[in-house]
């Protein structure tokens, strides 16, 4: 499943500004996912607490494997406009939003607690191999056979997801009362949230450093195209190396054991910002692709610590709406790329993502000076 959202990552963006040429309709199209993941993604996670989860994940699959498929259809034909991938991008928001806090949640039932770092680290390694495979495969595919090829092979490997799903065993929530009120369960995790202060910080240094840290991702044909003056095939050759610099680091992370994993988690915010400041102010494409590492070390840390930080120290009652509340991060995550698109505009790529740079570093900054039960967290 992963692979499949890597290929469409980069087919996505590099079709939409194929189409458009346009930085802003660019992040408009990103940001679509963002409406139904911060409007159902605490529903899913009331669910996911109450349901068996291992189903909830199949029929997410399988819904975003038939919306590949109706997409690559479209290119085929050539039907398809910047107005079909918007409408696909909060189709597949809404799936995810839905499927997500299982998968999450999920993890820790499959493993002892004493684990559940090394297990998030490791499925953050798993990956990472489909950052470092999948969009080279699939910017290869895109150059040479064309871009519905690349979403019938996204829809593909949703159904193998599928498949590989069913081995898993029935995982229901069951944690809460199916005839309590969504409302009101929801309204109980934030309160949950708010009395458990770690917790409460880890959720939102895993938002600041998301949504400042990730929009590069989105707006990468901006630099490949405007600033490189290269083709998808390059762009594909980032995003892998990026993913190899992710296995790396989650490898590390699977290593560590509990030793200094809260100090580990703020030094890879620290190195995801040093990563964009370098890129925005070095325009040499060999450069950005070394610089690659740095910033796929540094989200894979975040990624993988703050996740499993988090479920660590929830309540398995409490576990899947807690990543739910989570999971905001990845609504409103697009919808930051829409100002950072319009600077990208109007001042350059460039410029927008050094901003985003300077910022995560002084958040980076922020959280290490004042939180210090997070800096000595094992």
């Amino acid at each position: 499943m992963m692979g499949g959202m890597q290929m469409q990552m980069l087919a996505r963006s590099f079709l939409v500004y194929d189409l458009t040429g346009s930085a802003v309709l660019l992040g408009v199209v990103n940001a679509g996912s963002a409406i139904p993941m911060l409007t159902l993604v605490l529903f899913g996670g009331v669910i996911a607490d109450r349901v068996d989860r291992k189903k909830i994940i199949q029929v997410g699959q399988f819904a975003a494997a038939g919306l590949s498929l109706a997409v690559g259809v479209a290119i085929a034909t050539d039907t398809v406009t910047w107005y079909h991938l918007l409408a696909a991008s909060v189709l597949q928001g809404g799936f995810f939003a839905i499927m997500g806090p299982a998968r999450q949640a999920i993890v820790p039932q499959l493993v002892n607690k004493n684990q559940l770092t090394n297990a998030m680290a490791l499925n953050a390694a798993g990956m990472s191999v489909t950052t470092l495979v999948a969009p080279a495969i699939g910017g290869g595919v895109y150059a040479f056979f064309g871009a519905d090829k690349v979403y019938y092979i996204i829809s593909g490997l949703g159904l193998v997801a599928v498949l590989l799903t069913s081995f898993l065993p029935t995982m229901s929530g069951a944690a809460t009362k199916a005839n309590a009120a969504m409302l009101s369960e929801i309204k109980a995790v934030f309160s949950y949230i708010r009395v458990t202060p770690l917790v409460l910080t880890l959720l939102l240094m895993g938002l600041l450093t998301t949504i400042l840290a990730m929009p590069f991702r989105f707006l990468m044909p901006v630099f490949v195209v405007d600033i490189y003056d290269l083709g998808v095939d390059s762009m594909g050759l980032m995003i892998a190396v990026m993913g190899g610099g992710s296995l790396v680091g989650a490898l590390f992370i699977a290593s560590l054991g509990k030793k200094n994993r809260g100090m580990i988690l703020i030094l890879a915010s620290f190195a995801s910002a040093i990563a964009l400041l370098l890129v925005a102010a070095v325009p040499i494409y060999a450069f950005a692709v070394g610089v690659m590492v740095l910033l796929g070390m540094g989200d894979a840390g975040r990624r993988a610590l703050n996740q499993a930080l988090i479920m660590e120290i929830s309540e398995d009652q409490y576990r899947g709406r807690v990543m739910s509340v989570f999971m905001l991060n990845f609504g409103l995550m697009p919808l930051a790329t829409l100002p950072v698109g319009i600077i990208a505009d109007v001042w350059g790529g460039q410029a927008a993502i050094g901003v985003l740079g300077i910022l995560l570093l002084l958040t980076s900054i922020v959280i290490f000076a004042t939180q210090k039960r997070l800096r000595n967290f094992q």
